[in-house]
């Protein structure tokens, strides 16, 4: 499995150092990948988190973990947000720990009913909650990549 991790940790390297190439890395949930380095050569990592607390302490140590390899942006991401509470309490952890909120993903039965039909969100609800929440979060990135 050392093998794996080296590979992915070196094509990330070499996929970012192409001058203005963006590369998204999908990294399986939890802390292996930090632990050994995997993203030190980006300088984005955004944290998903949903409203359950072992979530957020799971991604508040990611977000500690990409600042202690020097990665410049680190932001969290809530998703399946069902309701206000649900985003308060989510808001207020985050605020707690000095993480920054950047986004916020609903819950929605479309992304639930296009896994089912094996069809993509954007193909099978074009103009559901989850694929505008994810249009705003891309369109902020970029924003933020280019400043």
């Amino acid at each position: 499995m050392c093998r794996a991790h080296a590979a992915v940790r070196s094509l990330l390297r070499e996929l970012l150092d192409a001058a203005g190439d963006v590369a998204v890395a999908d990294m399986e949930a939890g802390l292996e990948n930090f632990s050994r380095g995997t993203p030190r050569h980006t300088d984005t990592v955004i944290s998903v988190v949903e409203p359950y607390y072992r979530s957020l302490e799971t991604g508040a140590r990611v977000v500690e973990l990409a600042r202690e390899l020097g990665v410049p942006n680190v932001y969290v991401v809530a998703n399946k947000v069902r309701d206000d509470g649900d985003r308060e309490a989510i808001a207020e952890f985050c605020r707690a720990r000095g993480l920054e909120l950047f986004a916020s993903i609903p819950h929605d039965t479309a992304v639930l009913d296009a896994d089912r039909s094996r069809a993509a969100l954007l193909d099978r609800a074009p103009e559901s909650a989850a694929v505008a929440a994810f249009t705003e979060l891309a369109n902020r990135l970029l924003a933020s990549s280019a400043a």
